[in-house]
């Protein structure tokens, strides 16, 4: 049985630190989805697209870090369960807005299920609202 916990370790790294899909892509299936409840996030439905996504938010957030609060596998479901903080300040070019120099501080949780040894679908779960609101960009 493959170590899908390492392997959801190394995708979140290099999506947290927005590394895109160039990099992000060998922990993933060539056609894996993506979803979340959150309004920032509509339209996107690809994990290639959401990581191509985070990469462009630390660009915007160029002082991105995030923590790692939890992490669980649940091998009976075959899914890995990353909860983590994302902070940054909104001071690079980019966004809706002209930078705010505003910081935001979020909580959100990644639900990542594999097929085998790659990340088939990542459920985010995450008020793009509050984040929004936080960075003054609503």
């Amino acid at each position: 049985m493959p170590n899908i916990t390492r392997i959801a370790e190394a995708f979140f790294e290099a999506c947290e630190t927005g590394r895109g899909w160039a990099v992000c892509q060998q922990y993933c299936t060539a056609a894996a989805t993506f979803s979340a409840q959150a309004e920032a996030l509509a339209g996107v439905s690809t994990l290639a697209q959401y990581t191509d996504w985070m990469k462009g938010l630390v660009q915007i957030l160029p002082d991105a870090r995030y923590e790692v609060r939890s992490f669980a596998t649940d091998a009976p479901r075959n899914n890995v369960i990353a909860y983590g903080v994302f902070t940054g300040t909104h001071s690079g070019p980019g966004g809706p807005v002209p930078p705010t120099s505003k910081k935001v501080n979020a909580d959100y949780v990644y639900v990542m299920q594999f097929e085998g040894d790659k990340i088939s679908h990542l459920t985010k779960i995450w008020n793009s609202n509050i984040s929004l609101q936080q960075l003054g960009w609503t």
